[in-house]
């Protein structure tokens, strides 16, 4: 890693406090954003930093998806035009399954490549049942920030499938393990998270051990929540309670946990997480993909809301790229209620502070200030469909800049993507393993 970087002479959007937006230089020293602003050779100091030409560029705080599934990326195209339901159960639980740690290594890899050639520098992850150490060893290897957990199922059948269900002492013990090994690794660019998948899948004693566990060790806890009316009704049936109210019954709630979807909450759900200050994060393109429904995320947000955006997974988008999801995510909330419903700038903190926070590191990620961490994304958005320059500079990151816009990404002062080129992997690599492992994973589950 570079000791010191010079950013020169781009458009600098902060996504600080006063959500300023300058014409600067960006230095960063020892992974950590140093000086903002007009720096000579003074101000530079001795350092001779690696110099980047940011002239006509943008330099955006480096985006945060707080929900994808990093061991479901080979699966992608695999699962299309089903329910979330018939999802699970007819390819993504038979996939994962099938899982060994060389395909979780593949796919992870190659979820981390996309995103990161996207603009997208940090993630919430959560991983299947096994093989997590493989991912984590890949997200290591390549450099993204991530914070990721073992998926953790032991409810009894029908609510999980036998090949993924593992009992509740296996489930918590592995978990522990994997979070005493990798939460604050590699300098702290890799945490973890305990990652229960949802209400129906997991017992009330798991989902009480999970939120002692993070208490104790300073994690995330991270799973889905009111994704579907059938998931609303079967948690009703087997607890008496509301879903949302449930979670929080057993610790699943507060600025630690993050729950991806929350499509169906009601007001007074609403109500709940904003008081509980508990994490929501939107995937507008899954949820639209799967026929999950249009999260109320401008409700929440006029309600205290603590809200981020993520992609899921592939297999349910088909793509992480979270340019994709900002303008979505934007565009669906405008025939429910108006055009000026969330507008630009209000989606890009969704996907850079939002995001932040569900990771708990919003004192470290999620805009461009002195002293936070290096994680930064540079667009070029010079091609026809990012004109005229004089356009609002938010309308075009939000509606109108592309993954592909992208040209340099930097992840804890460590340059990861250059002149749109992965530096930390090889691309060519990464895509003949995974075409690889998915085919073995196909003849696996008779795909």
């Amino acid at each position: 890693m570079s000791k010191s970087l010079l950013l020169r002479g781009g458009r600098v959007v902060t996504m600080d406090a006063s959500r300023r937006i300058l014409n600067a230089d960006v230095l960063i020293e020892d992974g950590r954003i140093k000086r903002i602003g007009r720096l000579d050779g003074r101000t530079v100091g001795r350092s001779k930093p690696i110099t980047i030409d940011c002239s006509g560029l943008v330099v955006l705080p480096g985006l945060v998806q707080a929900h994808i599934h990093l061991c479901q990326t080979l699966f992608r195209g695999l699962a299309d035009d089903l329910s979330l339901e018939e999802w699970l159960a007819k390819r993504i639980w038979p996939l994962e399954a099938a899982h060994t740690e060389a395909s979780v290594y593949a796919s992870a890899m190659l979820g981390a490549a996309e995103l990161l050639l996207g603009g997208t520098t940090a993630i919430l992850d959560m991983e299947t049942v096994r093989h997590t150490e493989a991912a984590f060893e890949a997200l290591e290897s390549i450099g993204i920030r991530a914070t990721a957990g073992k998926c953790l199922m032991d409810a009894p059948p029908p609510a999980n499938p036998p090949a993924l269900r593992e009992s509740t002492d296996q489930a918590i013990t592995e978990s522990a393990d994997l979070c005493a090994r990798w939460h604050g690794a590699a300098g702290g660019r890799l945490r973890y998270c305990y990652a229960p998948r949802f209400a129906p899948s997991c017992t009330g004693p798991l989902l009480r051990a999970v939120s002692d566990l993070a208490e104790r060790s300073g994690a995330t806890i991270h799973t889905h929540a009111a994704e579907t009316p059938l998931e609303l009704d079967t948690v009703k049936r087997e607890t008496g309670h509301d879903e949302i109210a449930y979670l929080d019954s057993v610790g699943i709630s507060g600025p630690r946990a993050a729950l991806a979807h929350c499509v169906w909450v009601d007001r007074d759900g609403i109500a709940a997480l904003a008081r509980q200050r508990t994490n929501v994060v939107h995937c507008p393109s899954s949820n639209l993909k799967l026929g999950s429904g249009i999260a109320p995320i401008p409700e929440m947000l006029a309600a205290g809301c603590r809200v981020g955006i993520g992609a899921d997974g592939a297999p349910c988008n088909n793509r992480l790229d979270a340019f994709a999801e900002m303008r979505l995510a934007a565009l669906i909330q405008k025939p429910r209620l108006g055009p000026d419903a969330l507008p630009a700038t209000q989606v890009l903190e969704l996907a850079t502070l939002g995001g932040a926070r569900a990771l708990g590191l919003e004192s470290e990620i999620g805009s461009i200030e002195v002293g936070k961490c290096a994680d930064v994304t540079v667009l070029d958005l010079a091609e026809p469909h990012a004109q005229p320059e004089s356009a609002d500079l938010m309308s075009r990151i939000v509606y109108s800049a592309r993954a592909a816009d992208v040209r340099h990404v930097i992840v804890d002062g460590r340059i990861v993507v250059r002149d749109g080129e992965l530096k930390t992997a090889n691309v060519a690599e990464i895509r003949r393993d995974a075409n690889a492992a998915t085919a073995r994973l196909r003849r696996a589950v008779n795909l």
